[in-house]
């Protein structure tokens, strides 16, 4: 299992996905795609927590991970599994690191290539949404109004859904090229926190096997 989760973290390596709480009130029944847009216009940095269940294709039982996230935007973020197995993936603005402390191995690319359509430059992006997505409300359903972003390029994931309640990113879920889909749940949000500027800088351990650029 452990092999099998740690593959699915690696799907995941960019979906470096965040919530915020926004600071206006919107309509209670404003649709999700105007939240979309409201979010990503509204909120600079966020930090918070997310648990994460991965289903395979199989309909084996679900992989379950919990762990922080914080992110300034344009393209700094800290994406932090805590359980049940390690992993640090940070965007310093320039490079993608992803640590693996099990493995003492760590994964590096640059940001730019990195980022592309995938759920990060959604997050942690510069809003040229529609650049690289296209975008539509999907409707309503578990009291959350949904939005289907479909990446207009090639991506490891065919489709992502989110879904706001009260102008806040609660839920994501994301289908990919490998037949996982992967729920996250996002708890205890801040908007716009003042963020120490070292959560975005990474340097390998020593004796870390370093791989990449």
């Amino acid at each position: 299992m452990q092999t099998l989760f740690s593959s699915a973290r690696r799907h995941l390596m960019l979906a470096l996905l965040a919530g915020a709480t926004l600071g206006f009130t919107l309509p209670a029944r404003a649709d999700g795609l105007a939240q979309l847009r409201q979010f990503m216009e509204g909120t600079r940095s966020a930090k918070g927590s997310f648990t994460q269940q991965v289903y395979s294709r199989s309909g084996r039982k679900p992989q379950q991970a919990t762990g922080s996230f914080a992110f300034s935007r344009p393209g700094k973020f800290r994406w932090v599994y805590e359980k049940p197995y390690a992993q640090v993936l940070v965007g310093d603005g320039s490079k993608l690191w992803a640590f693996d402390p099990e493995l003492n191995q760590v994964t590096t690319k640059k940001l730019g290539q990195a980022l592309g359509s995938t759920p990060a430059a959604i997050l942690a992006g510069d809003n040229a949404l529609d650049k690289n997505f296209t975008l539509k409300d999907a409707g309503s359903a578990e009291g959350l109004e949904w939005v289907d972003a479909t990446p207009k390029s090639e991506s490891s994931f065919e489709l992502i859904r989110m879904g706001f309640a009260g102008g806040q990113l609660r839920a994501m879920v994301l289908t990919d090229n490998f037949g996982q889909t992967t729920a996250l749940q996002f708890g205890q949000m801040e908007r716009n926190p003042s963020l120490d500027a070292g959560l975005f800088h990474f340097v390998p351990p020593k004796g870390a096997d370093v791989v990449g650029e």
